[in-house]
């Protein structure tokens, strides 16, 4: 894994004309303060500068790097936009219900359809701003389950919990289950593939009124956590998440349509979670909400005690409350009410 090496200021010229892949900014915890990442060959550098500074070396660099270092900090702004209908004013919470019996956490808790209602129920009443609904376990390892197995869990939870109110999103990355979900009354549709795993994806969303949250994911559940390999995880995720809202922006789907979410846990080791999450600033530069999935997740128990999945909930606090610090917008989690409390204090005292 390439590290990322520290630099005490920006560069006096950039290694090449292209500016493509080279050069990143990002939203940083500090305000004011902007990280910059650029690649060097086979050496990724990084520093934290004020925003003036920033603007005052990009304008020497020539327009072009004026231009894009522009462009990149207007996006910052425009990440804040709503999204599904939803004001980004602040924190949101978006609720987990697993309605599997295999998921890493919860497998076998929500499986039939009047238990996965009631939990969600309890979320809404938690705080939850959404409820994502999945009927497909992606834990490392997994194995695929058809669509219809898939809709057979799923589509009774969406219904009814859509006819209660709730902003519902669908857990799947199964073009039928994208379809009868949405038609069931889902909102967002949350794809751990980005529209990419199912030839009719896409289309599907943006045939409909549904927004969508795209993820990052290095394989597939099967083969994800056999040694991925990255030139600098960060940058070369930032490099994925901008070519499929490029696609999605292609066939028609505007900006408040679109989210992202780099897939802590997906693909990725410990290292390179951790690389992503001091720098998850940097997605907000491409100009869409950032979702953060943290929730008791196995990175958590690699730098504590080994602790199974219900017993890291302060690690997943101590992660969501570093991911809003660098202006995340929406929290997947399966604790609602324990993290709508840490917000409040966090909040309040900041």
């Amino acid at each position: 894994m390439s590290a990322i090496s520290a630099e005490a200021s920006l560069p006096h010229a950039l290694p090449s004309a292209s500016l493509a892949g080279l050069l990143y900014v990002g939203a940083t915890a500090e305000p004011g303060r902007l990280a910059v990442l650029w690649r060097d060959g086979p050496t990724n550098r990084e520093v934290t500068v004020s925003r003036g500074k920033l603007i005052a070396w990009a304008g020497a660099q020539g327009p072009s790097v004026a231009r894009h270092v522009r462009q990149s900090l207007q996006q910052i702004d425009r990440s804040c936009q709503p999204f599904a209908g939803l004001s980004l004013d602040r924190p949101r919470l978006m609720g987990i219900i697993n309605v599997t019996p295999d998921s890493f956490s919860d497998g076998g808790r929500w499986l039939s359809a009047e238990a996965a209602i009631a939990h969600g129920q309890a979320l809404l009443a938690a705080g939850a701003d959404i409820l994502d609904v999945g009927g497909e376990s992606t834990r490392p390892g997994a194995t695929a389950l058809s669509p219809d197995e898939e809709m057979a869990r799923v589509l009774p939870v969406v219904k009814e919990l859509a006819a209660q109110g709730a902003l519902v999103s669908i857990d799947s990355r199964h073009s039928a289950v994208m379809a009868a979900a949405i038609a069931a009354g889902a909102r967002i549709v949350n794809d751990i593939s980005a529209l990419s795993g199912d030839g009719a994806a896409l289309q599907t969303v943006a045939d409909s009124d549904a927004s969508v949250v795209l993820m990052h994911m290095q394989g597939d559940p099967q083969t994800m956590q056999s040694d991925p390999r990255y030139r600098c995880a960060p940058l070369d995720v930032y490099d994925y998440l901008a070519a499929r809202l490029a696609v999605c922006r292609s066939a028609g789907l505007a900006d408040h349509r679109l989210c992202i979410d780099p897939g802590i846990g997906f693909g990725k080791s410990l290292q390179h979670n951790l690389q992503i999450l001091a720098r998850l600033g940097l997605y907000r530069t491409l100009g869409v909400p950032v979702l953060l999935g943290v929730s008791r997740k196995r990175f958590i128990a690699g730098l504590s005690r080994g602790e199974d999945p219900d017993s890291r909930l302060a690690g997943s606090l101590a992660a969501a409350l570093a991911g809003v610090r660098q202006g995340v917008q929406i929290l997947r989690v399966h604790d609602v009410a324990e993290t709508r409390q840490a917000l409040a204090v966090w909040q309040a005292i900041g």
